[in-house]
């Protein structure tokens, strides 16, 4: 689980540009925030600001009827569907970017995986006698800079270091409005693809995050759509959609499969849209293209 290669040492975060307040010393209430505002927690890593809002989640009929999709997807098409209304209560702070190999080797280097408090139990039960599952095991062999995003981690592995960070993963919900906004946008950057806007058609590997700024999301979130698939909170449930969850849907309470979302370097473009969702892979499942990021609270009182 510690195979990656790091080619150079760098800073545990580059800080991408515009303006950022300090978590520590920053007093702004949430309501008085703006969508898109940053900061810089306690570990160096840029978050920005995604304020309480509602939108449509999943894929209107309408919509489905205009999209272009590969033959291998009807199942993951249909589970986006029917569309629904979300409302989520309380604004949040989302990664910037997807978490770097720089930043993730930090959480190792503070004794991370020897720190039973930061794991849950069935986390710290795959931690002490590891199965991980991978389709491509020599895919995580390669080396890698630390401004990557850290892939070849198991959902698990991901759980540790957002607790370690003092947040969480997003739940798919939350992911999903951070990359479309209260209007509903197919891709982060509106509603037509752009080749140029995300590190997916005809690349070859991940880029260190951030390297697509214009592709940004309403708030500012980069590499929403590829460069990395990326773990959330939720199980997956083929009839969850179909509850219509309104309010702070926090996903199945159990199962076998975990969501990914957002594409990645070698995806077909039909994963870049934010509703897209994709599931094959138990929590102790790693691969190359998936990875993440977190969130986190101003409230102890999470959602």
């Amino acid at each position: 689980m510690f195979r990656r290669t790091l080619v150079g040492l760098s800073l545990c975060v580059t800080v991408l540009g515009g303006a950022v307040w300090s978590s520590r010393t920053h007093a702004q209430s949430p309501e008085e925030r703006q969508a898109g505002e940053t900061r810089v927690d306690e570990f160096g890593i840029e978050q920005v600001w995604v304020p309480a809002g509602c939108f449509i989640r999943g894929t209107t009929e309408e919509a489905a009827e205009a999209i272009d999709r590969p033959f291998w997807a009807a199942r993951e098409f249909r589970s986006e569907r029917p569309a629904h209304e979300v409302c989520l209560s309380q604004g949040y702070w989302i990664d910037k970017t997807e978490v770097t190999n720089a930043a993730f080797d930090a959480f190792v280097e503070a004794g991370g995986y020897e720190n039973e408090a930061l794991w849950s139990a069935e986390g710290w039960a795959w931690r002490t006698h590891p199965l991980t599952e991978t389709s491509l095991p020599l895919a995580c062999d390669g080396e890698q800079t630390p401004e990557q995003p850290r892939t070849c981690v198991t959902w698990y592995e991901a759980e540790a270091y957002a607790t370690w960070r003092g947040g969480r993963l997003p739940t798919e919900a939350e992911w999903e409005y951070a990359a479309r906004g209260p209007e509903s946008l197919t891709y982060p950057w509106g509603n037509e693809f752009d080749e140029s806007l995300l590190n997916m058609v005809g690349a070859t590997h991940s880029e260190a995050v951030g390297s697509y700024p214009d592709g940004a999301s309403w708030v500012g979130a980069l590499d929403m759509a590829g460069n990395a698939m990326e773990w959330v909170q939720d199980w997956l449930d083929f009839k969850y959609y179909d509850l219509m969850e309104r309010d702070d849907p926090q996903g199945p309470e159990n199962g076998d499969i975990k969501i990914e979302k957002g594409g990645w370097w070698g995806a077909d473009p039909f994963t870049a849209r934010s509703a897209y969702r994709h599931f094959e892979d138990p929590p102790h499942y790693e691969d190359h293209h998936i990875g993440f990021r977190m969130v986190s609270f101003d409230s102890t009182e999470q959602p």
